[in-house]
């Protein structure tokens, strides 16, 4: 998976939350549940990784890092700019942005360009 459908993955995880959070506001007894992005992403994301059935424990833990440390990287740097994009709108003070604006700016940042 490319860095730019791990950005707008991990955009959509937050605004799925954002409007999550602005449902049960408005209706606190709602049941609201989530599409399951957050599953789906780190189910395409994350290796599946195979254990020799004699690994020591270290052995394990080596592995296991080796596997997954690239993928979680990868999603924790998208989330952590989304973050920064976030707060950076915020602590200026800007009322011409809501936090849903500035999500989809970052994902209309990351749209696949159009081959020439």
């Amino acid at each position: 998976m490319e860095q730019r459908e791990i950005m707008q993955r991990g955009v959509g995880i937050l605004t799925e939350a954002l409007e999550m959070r602005r449902q049960l506001r408005e209706n606190p007894d709602a049941e609201v549940t989530g599409s399951g992005a957050v599953s789906a992403l780190l189910e395409e994301m994350l290796p599946h990784i195979q254990l020799p059935a004699d690994a020591s424990p270290r052995e394990v833990a080596e592995i296991v890092t080796e596997k997954l440390g690239p993928a979680i990287v990868h999603i924790t740097s998208a989330l952590t700019f989304a973050f920064v994009q976030l707060a950076e709108v915020h602590d200026a003070g800007r009322t011409d942005m809501s936090s849903a604006d500035v999500l989809r700016s970052i994902s209309l940042r990351y749209e696949p360009r159009p081959e020439r």
